[in-house]
């Protein structure tokens, strides 16, 4: 590969190859409009001049990134990395002390934020965040009356660029000429579930290996569309909006507001999704409040055809086979219900659904394949500088994360621990100077454990950081029970504690739109929400649905108590990581007095937490699984 061979250097290329050719669109008032790639060049090439001509931004330099999916959000990283700047993506739903964390770890001077949303809160924190000398913003809503001597309207910044151009129409050239495939493009933080977020430096070469390596498994088409919803601070949606925009020449959709993610989506049924699993548990969740919702019969239907669908999708991910009668009878579920259901949850034109980021419970993807969507399990790291591991079409190892990519190799130490060695490995932590970044001689040490096969699938046990070690010296993944917990249309999150502990116990956050949904049809009374874990019946529902999973696994990895968490957790009060991973010392911290009295003959908790809306106190019931009966 070129050592010229940069992000900026893929849409030159793009701008001159498909000039006219759809790069982006952009939905506003319904209407999705469309942006050629020689538009997207010229709002790169002029914003790129006006940071330069305005601030004299250098190569090296960090430019933060604040704000929902947009294009002006692409516009922003390729004009910083044009310069031979560093672009650094940050969460948009940051606020206090995590924004000021981020915007003094990264030393970025300059901040693009999208609206007034984002600039209130950073001049909310001015005084605490020294080192940020301007913040331009890209929607001028409600901003037009500000006064503050660091915002400037972006527009602003892309004129000044324009002139720029009028002095020395090379500049632009020059600038992206002197780029390296070894300079850091980004600066990628991790999500911080047992620690501060360490910021991931990447370079271009590593990004554009990552992708090319993923296109060497399952070839890219330049007319595929992907829409882009989930954070673009996060590795997993750079490597889609954008590298692989910039590699392979895909479309790339952004949805109107947020809220509107789920119509957006079925409107532009795009070819590729690639995202964590908490995405495919919210349409699963999403199909079954639907599908509760829907006439007798069709709900007949479903029952009926998903048996010959399951059968199916298990044949094809254990390399199992099904009789011609099976077959047939999923082909006629396919015709009658099964493309309806993938037209509904925007799935029908999908090639590849990548899980990343954790695994998704087997329930799950055996749901997902029983509906014809091929979904992928992967493997990946953002040190590792993307999925370095993934089912292949014909080779969907159920348990397994698959194969590793090309260019990839693979190995586990004597304690089986997964070290990974490729050119898309990170070249180091931010401010750390080369210590604690696990590589040696080129072997990335990944802190996960696993095993690799005798036909090379990867198989992930769990990260030796979250790992339980009971009191009889047993090892525990406590992934293991909590996506069993999560199969459950009424349980969204579970987590495992047993530490040191004769026994494993767990709290339990209930799905509040399913149980709401079964709470009304079985007409239950209630005031909020949070009134629902303590209604008696939701209790004997959960626990007949914990007891349910207990049964199906082995006895060392059955809970005995747990307790319903009168909240939900939330990445607003630090619970969960902006991916929507749980960040488990956080919550053992956070929970304790919860998580002890569990092992003492407690009946009751009373327990006072503080969150992003205020302090609250919350009565918790211990339920008792071994004994079957709640501690009164």
């Amino acid at each position: 590969m070129s050592s010229k061979n940069t992000l900026p250097a893929l849409l030159i290329k793009q701008a001159r190859d498909n000039k006219d050719g759809v790069a982006l669109r952009q939905k506003k008032y319904g209407i999705w409009n469309e942006i050629t790639w020689g538009e997207y060049f010229d709002n790169v090439h002029s914003l790129s001049l006006g940071l330069k001509s305005e601030f004299d931004f250098k190569k090296g330099e960090k430019l933060a990134i604040i704000g929902d999916n947009r294009p002006d959000w692409l516009y922003a990283q390729l004009a910083t990395q044009s310069l031979g700047g560093i672009s650094v993506g940050i969460y948009q739903e940051s606020f206090g002390d995590q924004l000021v964390y981020y915007l003094n770890h990264c030393d970025a001077r300059i901040v693009i934020a999208e609206d007034q949303e984002q600039v209130d809160k950073l001049l909310e924190i001015e005084n605490q965040i020294p080192k940020v000398e301007k913040i331009i913003y890209y929607n001028d809503k409600g901003l037009r009356r500000y006064t503050n001597e660091k915002l400037v309207y972006i527009e602003e910044i892309k004129e000044a660029g324009k002139k720029l151009y009028q002095e020395n129409e090379r500049f632009f050239i020059e600038q992206t000429e002197q780029l390296l495939s070894s300079d850091v493009a980004i600066i990628s933080y991790t999500a911080g579930v047992t620690d501060n977020p360490k910021g991931v430096m990447l370079t271009h070469e590593n990004l554009i290996q990552s992708i090319h390596s993923i296109n060497e498994v399952d070839p890219i088409n330049e007319k595929e569309d992907y829409l882009s919803f989930l954070p673009l601070a996060w590795i997993g949606e750079q490597l889609i909006a954008v590298v692989a925009s910039l590699y392979r020449g895909i479309t790339i959709n952004f949805p109107e507001q947020p809220n509107t993610v789920l119509t957006d989506f079925r409107e532009i049924g795009p070819h590729l999704l690639l995202a964590p699993p908490r995405t495919y548990e919210n349409i699963i969740s999403r199909f079954y409040l639907r599908m509760n919702g829907s006439s007798q019969f069709k709900r007949k239907i479903y029952r009926f055809f998903r048996k010959f669908g399951r059968k199916y999708a298990s044949a094809q991910l254990n390399k199992g086979s099904v009789t011609f009668f099976e077959k047939f009878m999923y082909w006629i579920g396919d015709y009658i219900i099964f493309s309806a259901i993938r037209d509904h949850l925007g799935l029908a034109r999908i090639k590849n659904a990548y899980i990343f980021g954790a695994p998704l419970s087997l329930e799950a993807i055996i749901f997902f394949h029983s509906i014809g969507v091929n979904v992928k399990q992967t493997y990946g790291t953002t040190e590792a500088g993307g999925i370095v591991a993934v089912h292949r079409n014909d080779d969907k190892l159920l348990g397994s994360v698959g194969l590793n990519v090309p260019n990839v190799q693979l190995k586990l130490s004597q304690n089986n621990e997964v070290y990974v060695k490729s050119p898309s490995t990170f070249i180091g932590y931010y401010k750390n100077n080369g210590q604690d970044m696990g590589i040696d001689n080129g072997w990335l040490a990944t802190g996960d454990f696993g095993n690799i096969d005798d036909n090379g699938h990867l198989h992930i046990i769990e990260d030796k950081k979250s790992m339980i070690r009971l009191a009889s010296g047993e090892h525990v993944p406590p992934s293991q029970v909590e996506n069993s917990l999560k199969n459950s249309n009424f349980i969204k999150e579970a987590i495992i504690y047993g530490q040191d502990k004769t026994y494993l116990v767990a709290l339990i956050n209930i799905n509040y739109d399913s149980v709401g949904t079964w709470a009304k049809e079985n007409k239950l009374v209630y005031t909020t929400p949070e009134d629902l874990p303590l209604k008696e019946e939701v209790i004997k529902l959960i626990e007949k649905e914990v007891t349910k999973v207990m049964e199906e696994l082995p006895e060392g990895l059955r809970i005995k108590k747990f307790v319903i968490l009168q909240k939900e957790l939330s990445a607003d009060d630090g619970e969960l990581t902006r991916t929507r991973k749980i960040r488990r010392r956080h919550l053992e911290k956070k929970y304790k007095l919860i998580f002890e009295s569990m092992y003492i003959e407690e009946a009751q908790i009373r327990e006072k937490t503080t969150s992003a809306n205020g302090d609250r106190e919350m009565n918790l019931r211990i339920i008792d699984l071994y004994n079957q009966r709640e501690l009164i």
